[in-house]
């Protein structure tokens, strides 16, 4: 959301007056931020006193870290008895108080070049990542710029990346995608483009495995912690481009990793299937039940829901699961407001523990503020526990008595820290801010884009190069950025739109259900046509040129709306991407398509290439019509043939109707084979289903992991069917025709993730029950 404008303002003078305020505040910085680059940088030019100090301080700040960051707000008074709701005003300033300490602790220690074990740095591992979830959510409100210019040069010093890349299974680790609600969140109010690509790149890489049919004997997600990492990043990422193949996915692994680690009895999670054997209990012989891993579980249901869209099949599981275990944990919070690091044996690990309990604050209290829980009955759960988390905020700022990392209940100490528990401190804090205003509805929308003004002021500019010494030097440099900026081709400048955005519904004006077909030079020639259920397309003249694979076969597009959107789909430079309308994703090839047809000769189907010449005669209202021509193609050598082919498609139909009259030169009866494309991945070879009675051929295509399926289906007039074949490339039904002599047949096409037919059961129950009129018209 943009900043306020006293904000904006203050942003503004920053970048006019640079890190000198900040700078002075660093004089009395000690330890490790001074210690570790005072033997890396060189020594500053003789100064006098006080120019001194500011001069040494800056040299000894690394390059790209802000003086600002290592000064923390003040300490408030915070709330640590649970006496009634504390304020916004009041809350708002322990969160503040809290993030910029851990900020100023990050900042003050040096990056380390792996970042795989680091417990306390700034990094890119998921320990860091969970800091960063709070503090995005904070820098949306907060009126402290240096949260939005910490996360920024963090996401930027780590180019967007994420780790992982040395194996499969480490591409799939949940933990190293948890930096991608970073990302997600700086794409969000700054739309630029390169900040997601390498989170979506691994995520599409993950879409096949996450989605995949087989059920395997190893998760993905086999700890319980990867709810909170991957999940939310997941559906978030569907938010942003609308392409529900990642929330798909996601939604998939998150049921089978609930399936094996949710006891329903005991409404809790086990941390991983080690705990149901015997070597992995409590003294007593008994399950352990760790506080974390379940707070990873509820922290990660709240995140996932403020992305999953209201109509998602699975969502009421999630609610349902999540009303389950808050009602399980409040039960067991004990008498100081927290909760134990073994929750049902508190005895065994008697002292505070908070890295647990801070999301369970956290997810109570993000319940109530989106009426999933009732306010009366959980809002003392919430503050007993918000209170009892401030009393173990340490003098530095940072919130103790945080379990360190590990994979089950341990002792803590009462000094013990983590970034985790920071970061998750945040959000709990926002949500008990929240609890002062009207609760809110799901799904959250993502942040507004900031302004241009405000996405300057809070990016970090990279230091010049040691190098650039004294004015001649830097207005040399100067003048070399400017002539980089204008010499640079932008591009921007050819309009097109962002390949991440979604697909932008049109005018309420333009949402009107109706059937349109369209001629497009420029799409190569081709002819779109679709209405309220379905899209297709055939191709023209120009595209056989370009390519001369193509053919006359028939495209399928997959659509959920009930208005056209194939020409908005099209202004994209990849229109196979789903962008939260549908998408073209169906490979014609070499075959038929959905109900191209070709001449079935000495066991070979003849075909003709794309369209000759075209006329639409009805488009915009209640149908759509038009016609085709085909030039003469060759039957190996015995004859030619050519085609027209009237096209109509009404709205609320499934079912394009197709006159065809095919001439030759030759009156011997031909036998014609109506085709569906065949298809085969990793799912199988699909299920075709042919019926020479009722003259119907339905093929249900095998799942596409990223995409569903799509079903399609054939008529022709049962008294013209001769049988049925196929090739390498077709299932075809064979109707006998006479040249010269029109004849009627019908094509449909169902899409499993589109809004009518979510399975091939009730797609071949609906063409089963429909009755065709093949009698041309006069």
């Amino acid at each position: 959301m943009p900043l306020p404008s006293r904000t904006r303002l203050a942003l503004t003078t920053a970048l006019t007056t640079g890190l000198t305020t900040g700078l002075t505040t660093a004089l009395v910085l000690t330890g490790p931020a001074l210690a570790q680059t005072a033997s890396q940088t060189p020594a500053p030019a003789p100064a006098p006193a006080a120019s001194e100090a500011i001069a040494s301080s800056a040299a000894a700040l690394p390059p790209g870290v802000e003086a600002d960051w290592l000064s923390p707000q003040p300490r408030p008074t915070l709330y640590t008895e649970a006496a009634g709701l504390p304020s916004r005003r009041d809350t708002m300033a322990a969160v503040d108080y809290v993030a910029s300490s851990q900020i100023a602790a990050m900042a003050a220690e040096p990056i380390a070049l792996s970042t795989g074990s680091n417990l306390t740095q700034m990094s890119s591992n998921w320990v860091a990542a969970t800091f960063y979830v709070g503090a995005a959510r904070l820098a949306r409100v907060t009126e402290d710029p240096k949260t939005l210019r910490f996360l920024s040069a963090v996401a930027d010093h780590y180019n967007y990346s994420l780790r992982g890349a040395r194996s499969g299974k480490t591409l799939l680790n949940a933990d190293d995608i948890a930096i991608g609600d970073l990302y997600e969140e700086l794409y969000a109010r700054r739309g630029q483009e390169g900040v997601l690509m390498p989170l979506r790149q691994r995520l599409d890489w993950q879409i096949p495995h996450l989605a995949r049919a087989e059920e395997t004997p190893a998760l993905i997600w086999w700890w319980a912690d990867a709810l909170y990492m991957a999940p939310p990043v997941l559906a978030r990422m569907s938010a942003i481009t609308g392409d529900p193949k990642y929330l798909n996915a996601a939604d998939k692994e998150w049921r089978r990793t609930a399936d094996r680690l949710w006891v329903p009895e005991e409404r809790l999670f086990l941390r991983d299937e080690r705990f149901k054997d015997q070597d992995h209990r409590d003294a007593d012989g008994d399950r352990i039940y760790w506080s974390r891993a379940n707070g990873w579980v509820m922290g990660g249901l709240a995140r996932w829901l403020e992305s999953v869209p209201a109509d998602l099949p699975s969502r009421p599981f999630y609610v349902d699961l999540f009303q389950a275990m808050a009602g399980r944990i409040a039960e067991l919070q004990q008498d100081d407001g927290l909760w134990r690091a073994s929750l049902l044996d508190p005895g065994a690990y008697p002292e505070a523990e908070t890295s647990g309990s801070v999301f369970y604050v956290y997810a109570l209290a993000w319940g109530v503020n989106h009426g999933l829980l009732d306010r009366e009955a959980y809002l003392p759960h919430v503050l007993k526990g918000w209170a009892a988390l401030n009393r173990h905020v340490l003098p530095s700022g940072l919130l103790g008595a945080a379990q360190k990392t590990g994979d089950q209940p341990v002792s803590t100490a009462a000094d013990d820290t983590g970034l985790y528990a920071t970061g998750t401190y945040i959000l709990a804090g926002l949500e008990i801010a929240d609890l002062n205003g009207p609760a809110q509805s799901l799904p959250e929308p993502e942040p507004a884009r900031d302004t241009a003004e405000v996405i300057a002021a809070t990016t970090p500019t990279p230091p010049a190069p040691v190098t650039v010494r004294g004015p001649e030097e830097t207005r040399r440099r100067e003048a070399e950025m400017r002539a980089t900026a204008a010499l640079s081709y932008d591009p921007a400048v050819l309009g097109r739109p962002s390949t991440i955005a979604p697909l932008a519904p049109p005018p309420a004006d333009l949402q009107t259900p109706r059937a349109v077909a369209r001629f497009a030079p420029d799409r190569l020639d081709d002819l779109l046509w679709e209405n309220d259920r379905v899209a297709h397309r055939i191709y023209g003249a120009a595209l056989e040129e370009r390519e001369p694979p193509s053919g006359s076969g028939i495209d399928v597009w997959a659509k959920r709306v009930r208005y056209p959107f194939m020409d908005r789909q099209l202004k994209f430079p990849n229109y196979h991407v789903d962008r939260g309308e549908g998408l073209d994703y169906y490979d014609v090839g070499r075959g038929r398509g959905a109900g191209g047809l070709g001449v079935w000769y000495d066991n070979k189907l003849w075909t003709s290439r794309n369209f000759s010449t075209h006329a639409i005669t009805r488009t915009g209202g209640d149908e759509a019509r038009f016609s085709v021509t085909y030039r003469p193609w060759p039957v190996d050598v015995v004859r030619n043939v050519w085609e027209t082919r009237e096209f109509s498609l009404p709205l609320g139909s499934n079912f394009t109707r197709m006159t065809s009259t095919l001439n030759s030169n030759s009156d011997t009866p031909l036998i014609v084979g109506i085709g569906i494309s065949k298809r085969r991945n990793a799912n199988g070879a699909g299920f075709v289903t042919r019926d020479a009675a009722s003259g119907r051929m339905m093929f249900w295509e095998p799942e596409d992991p990223e995409h569903g399926s799509l079903g399609i289906a054939v008529v022709a007039d049962p008294s013209m069917v001769e049988g049925f074949a196929e090739d390498a490339d077709n299932y075809l039904m064979l109707v006998r025709v006479t040249p010269g002599r029109p004849f009627v047949y019908y094509m449909g096409s169902a899409w499993s993730r589109g809004l009518d037919f979510p399975d091939r059961r009730s797609w071949e129950a609906f063409v089963a029950d429909q009755a065709f009129d093949f009698r041309p018209e006069p």
